[in-house]
């Protein structure tokens, strides 16, 4: 395990933590060593990656993942927002459907797209849960 990483990110490929890693280094040169150096670490890496289960997944196109992360700084610290806590809410229906029948979620076809990236949130977080326990 990469233990200079969150655990989620430990458990992905390279190339997520190479992101988060260097967006931390970057954040704690402006903002101190924090919170908010960490918040921006995983917002860098939310454009590149997606959460699947208990680890990040490359997306097939970069970009904000949902309207609190589509505001961007400042904005998104003055107007907050739910965010899809690493799910990639502006991902296709389709797309969804797969992360979902990845994360053990059944029959994510009869959901609406809003109730399938809750869904998801929820098969993430017990997921990491189960991941971080094992540890």
């Amino acid at each position: 395990m990469r233990p200079d990483v969150p655990s989620t990110v430990a458990r992905s490929d390279d190339k997520a933590v190479r992101t988060y890693k260097k967006t931390l280094e970057s954040a704690e040169e402006t903002y101190g060593d924090g919170e908010r150096a960490h918040r921006t670490a995983f917002a860098s890496l939310k454009h590149t990656h997606e959460k699947v289960g208990d680890h990040w997944e490359p997306k097939e196109h970069p970009g904000p993942s949902d309207p609190q992360a589509e505001l961007g700084t400042p904005a998104s610290s003055s107007r907050p927002r739910d965010t899809a806590q690493g799910v990639d809410a502006n991902a296709s229906k389709g797309h969804l459907d797969e992360v979902a029948r990845k994360v053990g979620i059944a029959r994510p076809q009869d959901m609406a797209k809003d109730d399938l990236v809750r869904a998801i949130e929820k098969a993430n977080a017990r997921a990491t849960s189960r991941a971080r326990r094992r540890s």
